[in-house]
């Protein structure tokens, strides 16, 4: 096999601009926090430059010089460490709650949400469970029923959290991995009718997302209550109009939008930078999308192919799942938008998950994914 020199400069590219925005994007954002009492603001500032950008940038350096194939070699391993990990939510004094869920864990000064490990080690385990039943995928006790039982066990230790919003993200990057392998649409229908009945009745069982989906509905119901996250958040990209408010000018940051730097995020870019900012940054993600796939397509085998079309479809869903939960296209999730929202450890793990895809990229050839046996 004829390694390339150097990784993929056009992702590496995409990423670096990713990153320069969204760091300059959340620094606006934080200005809302000035208003806020008990917080501060240098402290996030520095934990998202240090962690996020700094740890994040060594951490992508050292994945994307560790040989991608290592992966799977110990991906059963990483998969049962990253679920385990995830159960550390529910210890008392390391795990904690906050907005009505239990998704984090606090060490010292640090807190993380160990969800982000759980979706890396999940794309890690399912690249390597359908490339080593390839010639089998077709067959259900092969294709989807060892992919099912891993789903199983990650979605019930985030439904207990409760995290529906990454609970959608790994069912359709599981899905999407899936169809890309070669398994039949007809499996693909089933799995998706019973993960519809699944949902239906999740919904009558966690209150919290069945209030989402009414508020959803009828943005107008609550507007002080459920509602009132929404509706700050479309008049704020309202009022961006095409251009948007100007750097820093937001009005919507200061004591209107809930989690400014959080999940609302998007919606403070919109008001700042408009119509023509808020497409900027789609672009940058589907790019980052499109860039990707292309690697993934010319990937040395399947395994490296599905790797890195897990871990792009992960960013990418989870990106547009947020924008789309602000513009009222979907209820809301409450996850973060990727490589911009507050998360030092969580952008240094997505930074982490890009150097794996770079390091793919150094052994690319011009064959197709679904060519590759």
């Amino acid at each position: 096999m004829r390694q390339r020199r150097k990784s993929d400069k056009f992702f590496l590219g995409i990423v670096v601009v990713l990153v320069f925005t969204g760091f300059l994007m959340f620094s606006s954002a934080s200005l809302g926090l000035l208003v806020k009492e008990n917080i501060n603001f240098s402290s996030i500032a520095f934990k998202q430059l240090f962690f996020g950008i700094f740890l994040g940038g060594i951490a992508m350096l050292v994945a994307a010089n560790i040989h991608y194939r290592v992966w799977k070699k110990y991906s059963f391993f990483i998969f049962v460490f990253s679920l385990l990990f995830s159960l550390l939510v529910f210890v008392p004094g390391l795990g904690f709650e906050h907005g009505g869920a239990r998704r984090w864990i606090s060490i010292g000064p640090l807190s993380m949400q160990p969800a982000e490990l759980l979706k890396f080690g999940f794309v890690v385990y399912i690249a390597a469970l359908l490339s080593s039943v390839r010639s089998k995928i077709g067959r259900f006790k092969y294709g989807v029923a060892p992919g099912a039982v891993v789903f199983t066990l990650a979605s019930a230790v985030l439904a207990a959290q409760p995290d529906s919003g990454t609970l959608l993200v790994l069912w359709s990057t599981a899905l999407l991995m899936f169809l890309a392998a070669g398994g039949k649409w007809k499996h693909a229908g089933i799995l998706i009718l019973i993960s519809a009945i699944l949902a239906v009745g999740y919904v009558e069982f966690k209150p919290y997302v069945k209030e989402r989906l009414l508020t959803y509905l009828n943005p107008d119901r609550d507007q002080l209550g459920a509602g009132w996250q929404i509706k700050q958040s479309l008049i704020a990209i309202g009022s961006g109009g095409l251009w948007g408010r100007g750097f820093g000018q937001s009005i919507q940051k200061f004591n209107f939008l809930p989690e400014p730097i959080g999940d609302s995020i998007f919606s403070v870019i919109a008001e700042e930078f408009g119509f023509v900012g808020a497409t900027f940054l789609i672009a940058l993600f589907l790019a980052f999308l499109m860039r990707g796939v292309y690697i993934a397509r010319h990937a040395p085998d399947m395994f490296g192919g599905l790797l890195v079309l897990g871990i792009v479809i992960l960013i990418v869903s989870q990106s547009f799942i947020n924008i789309a939960s602000m513009l009222n296209v979907i209820p809301l999730t409450g996850l973060p938008l990727l490589f911009i929202s507050k998360g030092g450890t969580a952008l240094m793990t997505t930074l982490f998950s890009v150097g794996v895809v770079l390091n793919v990229s150094k052994y690319m050839r011009k064959r197709k994914l679904h060519d590759l046996r």
